[in-house]
């Protein structure tokens, strides 16, 4: 796998995708040229791994992307679950297709923050959950453009 660290990620230039993985779908961001801002791009329902990411990679390509990176679903206390493994694997299995550069970022409240947004914005219950997975791959994503800038 061609995991990188940030630093590496700075040395580098040009547009970043941030996933969300989840059991059920995928959050999809992409960072603009200058890696100041990133934008939910859209959440897929997850069918079978090789079209998914078939689809991803072929985002990927068309947004002329140099980078992956993807929400690691840590515990509160730092610790790995079963679903950091699950997300490693996922990721391992995406390098097996593609080895692209990537990096995973914490995304402890990730989805906590961005669905209290959205109840604070008054958004209906149907809405958030349909934007949800791709506002939390947009909140991971822009958390590594800060970084960055830092």
């Amino acid at each position: 796998m061609a995991q990188i660290e940030i630093s590496e990620l700075a040395a580098t230039t040009g547009p970043i995708m941030g996933l969300d993985p989840g059991t059920k779908t995928i959050g999809i961001a992409i960072s603009d040229r200058s890696r100041l801002i990133s934008t939910p791009l859209e959440t897929i329902k997850r069918k079978k791994f090789t079209p998914d990411a078939g689809y991803l990679f072929e985002l990927y390509a068309q947004r002329e992307c140099t980078a992956l990176v993807i929400g690691l679903p840590l515990n509160m206390d730092g610790s790995s679950g079963p679903r950091v493994q699950s997300v490693k694997d996922f990721a391992a299995n995406l390098m097996g297709i593609n080895d692209v550069p990537f990096m995973f970022w914490d995304e402890r409240l990730s989805t906590a923050a961005v669905t209290r947004t959205m109840i604070e914005s008054d958004i209906s219950r149907a809405k958030r959950a349909e934007a949800v997975d791709k506002l939390a791959a947009s909140y991971i994503l822009q958390g590594v453009l800060d970084r960055l800038r830092a």
